[in-house]
């Protein structure tokens, strides 16, 4: 099968594209009189084909070609009007199964169809009229050496004037300056339904209809006043028997010798079935096809419309709707029926706010909005969410299905003077995600100090890769104190972020943002590098302290198969025993279920890493699982430590009961305990009471780069 290369990387099918000229070959010769042998008609639209296809599979796309080729069927005076709807039909569905076959499924052929489309049309009607103007100019020319020729020669002026007049194929009318229609053709009465005779008792003015474009009589009154020598509109008539028809009209001024005004003449051509084309061409460019509402570009136009007309003060309000689990439906019951749903939706919405005046409009897939124009505030633009949220919750028929589905909707309220279209759409957009996320079902209100948070947060996320790359991130120590004699024997390592605007950023806000990206593994894996490396140094230099350093890692560096390998290279490489590097991991990652990341805990273990269960108390861990696991070590959750207070005897016991209970329980399975958050002398007291092996916190020490680490094993005060 032959192919004709694109500039995007694909092709067009050539067979396909021969076979598609060949039946618009048939057609044309169907159709009417073809001035072209079967051969070159074939060949040409071959061309032309092409022509569509490459434009279609651009990268860069424009509709510009197709306007060159309806300009080119004009110029070969293919202008059978049968055959512009044919083709601007096929050029759709048809076109692309045959000469375009890998591009029908691509998310933006829809687009580009349409596009296309409607350039095809404007092309050939914009040749068909220039045509037709160039004919009325000569017609023009004409009557205008008529009038020279009057004034020389008079009787022989007439003459020539009116065999051009009374044979022209499109309607001619001569008028007064004082608007009396003084003579027209038969081509213009026929237009009209009337006689030539009935038409001289008309005056201009009494052409008029209701719908005559904005400024179009002001146009005509500085014509007959000499400030302007013609004007060209498209105008409509009503005809005697009351229809109307559509005609581009172009009058000109004919002046005496010295200037004055004379008369004006108007020539008209029937337009009615361009300009429904048009009209058709046009909605569709503006209409969603599968549920008839206005589409996105629609939207927008009127939206940008409302922004530039609109006072400052006046109110624009949006419901940004989108069908909660929509997908599921078409991935169990297939695209056809959601499809049906999207079009039950779609009139439902259109029901919600008929004889409103709100615009509703769907922006793609199962995304909709709804325009709330000049309302009288969020009260009004809330009661417009909830009616919808109700609409769309009732069941739906389907086929022979029944489904319920809801919707969440961002709502977004704002005076026009305080934002913009793109920002209050960009707003909508995100309270429509918050609403999601706040569990689908319900309506959410625009919150711009929530907006502005997210945004930071935002920032924040997409800066971390380049941040480990500059190399931004540092390690503090907190140490892990002995309760029996105050010792040092650990420290757990806490990654700082040194921002270059915010300063020292602590992990609270970052560490959530690195495990929803996936940089979590690349970040640990460089905390785990530094802390062995500065706890080497440390046993290099205090080689009795014996300190064990102890780090975070993610649930997601549990599951990642290499974890193992990486520990074991890291010890390797800083030659740090393995014996002084403890793991913490929370509950959920230490016990996710039997599988790969139990055998990783094994392995660690294997190495002789100590491992150990970070904030246990929060998490829902078993006794019996808790046994299987080869973990050395409990650091209690500081909410329990944090309850051990004096000024609250109340639930200060119960803590004390909980710790305790824990405390035994950690014993029993032969496992050191860490009380985390200690912060008081009473604190400390009572934890020793509980015989709670070690314990960390502000009181203890607080966290501290690695040379006030080693101060502390030094005995001297840190710098």
């Amino acid at each position: 099968m032959g192919a004709e290369p694109t500039t995007g990387g694909e092709t067009a099918d050539l067979t396909g594209a021969q076979e598609y000229a060949a039946e618009w070959a048939r057609h044309l010769r169907r159709l009417g009189f073809v001035p072209l042998d079967p051969v070159e008609a074939e060949r040409l639209l071959l061309v032309h084909t092409v022509r569509l296809a490459q434009a279609l599979l651009a990268s860069d796309f424009t509709a510009r070609p197709a306007q060159d080729v309806g300009r080119a069927l004009v110029e070969a005076h293919l202008t059978e009007p049968q055959m512009l709807d044919w083709s601007v039909r096929t050029l759709g569905v048809s076109f692309c199964a045959r000469v375009v076959p890998g591009r029908v499924d691509h998310p933006d052929t829809p687009a580009r169809v349409a596009a296309l489309q409607a350039a095809f049309a404007a092309g050939f009607a914009r040749a068909l009229r220039d045509r037709t103007f160039a004919q009325q100019e000569r017609i023009a020319r004409s009557a205008w050496q008529a009038r020279d020729q009057i004034e020389r020669a008079l009787r022989d002026s007439e003459a020539r004037f009116r065999a051009v007049f009374v044979g022209a194929a499109i309607g001619v009318g001569v008028a007064g300056v004082d608007g009396r229609i003084v003579e027209v053709n038969q081509a213009f009465a026929d237009l009209l339904g009337y006689t030539p005779d009935e038409l001289r008792e008309f005056n201009v003015a009494e052409l008029t209809h209701p719908d005559d474009a904005a400024g179009m009589w002001e146009l005509y009154q500085e014509l007959v006043e000499g400030r302007r020598d013609c004007a060209r509109v498209e105008k409509r008539y009503f005809r005697k028997d009351g229809t109307a028809v559509w005609t581009d009209l172009a009058v000109s001024l004919v002046r005496h010798a010295d200037g004055r005004p004379r008369f004006t003449v108007a020539m008209v051509q029937d337009i009615t079935e361009r300009h429904a084309l048009q009209q058709r061409l046009r909605f569709q460019a503006e209409h969603d096809p599968l549920t008839g509402l206005p589409n996105r570009t629609l939207f927008f136009h009127r939206l940008n419309a409302l922004f530039a007309a609109a006072d400052p003060q006046q109110r624009i309000g949006v419901c940004f709707l989108d069908l909660d689990g929509f997908k599921a439906v078409n991935d169990r019951l297939g695209h056809h029926h959601g499809d049906l749903l999207l079009g039950v939706i779609a009139d439902r919405l259109a029901d919600c706010v008929s004889g409103l005046g709100h615009l509703v409009a769907r922006m793609g897939g199962d995304e909709f909005v709804i325009l709330v124009d000049g309302g009288a505030g969020l009260d009004e633009v809330v009661a417009v969410a909830e009616k919808v949220l109700a609409a769309v919750a009732a069941p739906v028929d389907v086929g022979d299905h029944q489904l319920t589905v809801s919707a969440s909707i961002g709502v977004v309220d704002s005076p026009v003077g305080q934002t913009s279209a793109a920002e209050l759409m960009k707003a909508a957009d995100t309270t429509l995600y918050w609403a999601k996320g706040e569990g689908r079902g319900r309506w959410a209100v625009f919150d711009p100090e929530r907006s502005a948070r997210d945004q930071a947060r935002s920032a924040l996320s997409a800066g971390l890769p380049a941040a480990l790359d500059r190399g931004e991130f540092v390690v503090h120590y907190q140490p892990i104190v002995s309760l029996v004699d105050g010792t040092m024997s650990a420290v757990e390592a806490l990654v700082r972020w040194v921002h270059p605007e915010l300063g020292l950023v602590g992990p609270d806000r970052f560490i959530g943002l690195a495990e929803e990206s996936g940089l979590i593994v690349r970040l640990g894996e460089w905390v785990l590098g530094q802390a062995c490396r500065d706890a080497e140094r440390w046993r290099r230099e205090f080689p009795d302290a014996r300190l064990v350093v102890s780090v975070n890692v993610a649930a997601r560096q549990v599951d990642d198969p290499s974890l193992v390998d990486v520990v074991a290279e890291t010890l390797r490489r800083t030659g740090l025993p393995a014996e002084l590097l403890q793991l913490e991991l929370t509950e959920s990652a230490a016990t996710g279920g039997p599988g790969e990341p139990l055998r990783a805990l094994h392995r660690l273990a294997g190495l002789g890493v100590r491992l150990a269960i970070d904030d246990f108390g929060t998490g829902y861990s078993s006794l019996a699982y808790l046994r299987r696991l080869p973990i050395h070590a409990l650091k209690l959750a500081a909410p329990f430590v944090e309850g051990i207070r004096a000024d609250d005897p109340t639930n200060g016991h119960r803590d004390e009961r909980i710790v305790d209970a824990l405390v035994r329980l950690a014993h029993a399975l032969e496992l050191r305990v860490t009380a985390e958050a200690v912060e008081t002398v009473e604190q400390v007291e009572r934890l020793r009471a509980l015989r709670c092996d070690t314990g960390q916190g502000r009181l203890l020490g607080p966290p501290v780069p690695a040379d006030g680490i080693s101060a502390r094993l030094r005995g001297t005060p840190p710098a």
